[in-house]
């Protein structure tokens, strides 16, 4: 089973690249704790798409670290890859969005495939679960989404930006962007839109189960976005946007896994020492080893 890490943000608010900030005992990254747990969960093919400058960094970073029995691709997410025949005029820095991060691995993988945040810790029962899935759902077309409950992914230290979904059931309808959500007297409001909330609805934190079908939607998705010239400078194709018109045009349906645990990561630099010490105590109950690696 393949595990797709996308780590090729910029970390604005954080303030460096926190994908590969020091958050274990041991200087982990917070990545190594998620290939830990996929591999723990039967996950043998490891990629991770970054930018380019750090390709070759990473590449060496985790090939002395993973067991010799899994296997790693790092693949650059680079500006100049687009579909055919599309292409841009124009200045641009910014990576193309997480859409395009997981297109960037499109000649790597041909089997369901778990998508996650390199920048995010998702709890054991994520990759059980996902697994799970994978194991029961080989010759199907569904995808799946594991959801977190509102409540167990916010900040205290400063408004989140988290797509909340709509279910039928256990199928996912849509999934609606918030943009500045924080708690306030017991509720969780959005001060953009004025929306309230309980707290217990489910939200995406991008922990997408996905079939290699994806691809084609996405390669589609970034043509028509390309066509935009307003997009060039800075507008990005995100992954749940694209999955969500999938949704709606009837050609997927999503099934939403809920997850028990509990989401943490490192939006704003104040986010890391929870991050640390949630991971310093995970290690001395014993749910990791200390060194991670042996």
């Amino acid at each position: 089973m393949v595990l797709l890490l996308m780590a090729a943000g910029r970390g604005s608010r954080y303030g460096k690249l926190k994908q590969f900030d020091e958050m274990g005992p041991n200087g982990e990254f917070l990545m190594e704790f998620s290939i830990y747990d996929a591999i723990e969960n039967g996950f043998d093919h490891i990629i991770v798409v970054t930018s380019k400058d750090n390709v070759g960094f990473l590449r060496n970073y985790l090939s002395d670290r993973l067991p010799t029995t899994v296997k790693l691709d790092i693949v650059p997410q680079e500006i100049t890859d687009l579909p055919e025949p599309s292409e841009f005029s124009g200045k641009r820095e910014k990576p193309w969005g997480t859409a395009h991060a997981v297109w960037s691995a499109r000649r790597l993988i041909s089997t369901p495939f778990v998508v996650i945040n390199a920048d995010d810790y998702y709890g054991k029962k994520a990759y059980a679960d996902s697994a799970q899935f994978i194991r029961t759902h080989l010759e199907g077309t569904g995808f799946g989404l594991v959801g977190y409950a509102l409540n167990n992914t916010l900040s205290e230290h400063g408004s989140v930006s988290r797509g909340v979904c709509n279910l039928q059931g256990n199928t996912l309808r849509s999934v609606k962007e918030h943009t500045q959500l924080e708690r306030q007297n017991g509720h969780v409001i959005d001060r953009d839109s004025g929306a309230e909330f309980t707290g217990e609805e489910l939200v995406s934190m991008n922990f997408w189960i996905c079939r290699p079908s994806l691809f084609e939607h996405i390669e589609h998705y970034f043509k028509q976005f390309l066509k935009d010239q307003e997009n060039i400078a800075g507008g990005e194709v995100y992954l749940p946007f694209v999955i969500q018109e999938m949704v709606q045009r009837q050609q997927v349906s999503v099934e939403v896994i809920p997850s028990n645990g509990n989401w943490f990561g490192v939006t704003y630099a104040n986010d890391k020492e929870t991050s640390l010490q949630r991971l310093k105590e995970m290690t001395e109950a014993g749910r990791y080893a200390s060194p991670l690696w042996k």
